[in-house]
């Protein structure tokens, strides 16, 4: 798989990156299996892909997912990129709760270096932003850490305008993570042409709109309590019926083409800026053979044009509950 520069501070990853969050957390647990999770972690890197992404959060502050990857890529570490994340206070449940103080990120970064048996962290992004913590104290402490050399490169994930500027400003940033696919936009307006004037590049998770874009998709009812596509506003109602009509179609520009719609998405995501590398995730080996694929689609002005006539501003329905949604 072809290589794409990340940032102007010479972070260069494979195009597709291999998102974790999936094998500990949030799409039904009682899929999680270690053993599989590891053999398609390894099998990522076989197939060319070098980004892999966890986050304290996905282990819950108890380490589980950053321990899997830490495991699984020891044989090829140093050819590969680690990106892991702070951000969170891990005490509180409701995943609301915010802790970006530089003592907390020091010891959040001392863990992960534990779990992921390495001794320095590619990608360090801060998971959200803090209220509490001024942007420029984070970007002061990860500097301190990327001078230490425990730490590679400095990433934030759904910050806003003013906040990356900030941060940028006290330590260059190299990489955003936000959502961002076929069903999403909320980055083109302002973020991109921000990230693309800053020289940072661009990490688009759920690049498959939460499973949405695989084809595979049932109503929120249909999904256990521990997903969270059981809640999730897109599954709602009508919300759901307007979504896989737009899938349906997405499916037949795909057919036309001889790809499947994930993949369809994939290089959609892909055409949209040589500075983008999205992360879909998956505990497959065969959904993530048939991602790392999507890599070698090119589409036409046509098919791109045609993508946007189905779904001009992404899905219908917001992607997180308001209390839930990333601050400005």
């Amino acid at each position: 798989m072809h290589h794409r520069k990340l940032g102007t501070q010479g972070l260069e990853t494979s195009a597709l990156g291999l998102g974790t969050m999936g094998m500990t957390m949030a799409y039904g647990t009682a899929q999680n299996d270690d053993a599989r999770n590891i053999a398609t972690i390894r099998r990522a890197f076989d197939l060319g892909v070098t980004l892999f992404d966890t986050a304290e959060l996905y282990g819950g502050g108890t380490g589980t997912n950053e321990k899997l990857v830490g495991e699984a890529v020891k044989g090829f570490r140093s050819e590969i990129t680690i990106a892991t994340k702070f951000g969170f206070d891990m005490s509180d449940p409701t995943f609301m709760g915010r802790d970006s103080r530089p003592d907390h990120i020091r010891e959040v970064v001392e863990n992960s270096l534990r779990y992921l048996q390495t001794d320095y962290i590619d990608v360090l992004y801060q998971h959200r932003t803090d209220p509490d913590v001024a942007i420029e104290d984070v970007a002061g402490t990860v500097r301190e850490l990327i001078d230490a050399g425990k730490v590679r490169y400095f990433g934030l994930s759904e910050a806003g305008v003013d906040t990356i500027r900030r941060a940028h400003a006290i330590q260059p940033v190299s990489v955003l993570q936000t959502e961002y696919s076929i069903f999403e936009r909320q980055a083109e307006p302002e973020i991109l042409p921000l990230l693309r004037e800053l020289g940072i590049g661009f990490v688009p998770y759920s690049p498959l709109g939460r499973g949405f874009l695989t084809g595979e998709i049932k109503p929120a009812s249909e999904y256990p309590e521990d997903d969270m596509r059981s809640w999730d506003d897109r599954w709602q109602g009508e919300n759901f019926t307007r979504n896989k009509a737009a899938v349906d179609q997405l499916s037949r520009v795909a057919k036309s083409k001889g790809v499947s719609v994930t993949q369809l998405a994939l290089a959609w995501l892909l055409a949209q800026g040589d500075d983008i590398v999205p992360i879909p995730g998956t505990r497959s080996e065969t959904r993530l053979a048939e991602n790392v694929a999507a890599a070698d689609i090119t589409l036409s002005e046509e098919d791109l044009a045609r993508v946007h006539e189905i779904l001009p501003d992404g899905s219908y329905g917001s992607r997180y509950p308001a209390e839930m949604m990333p601050d400005a």
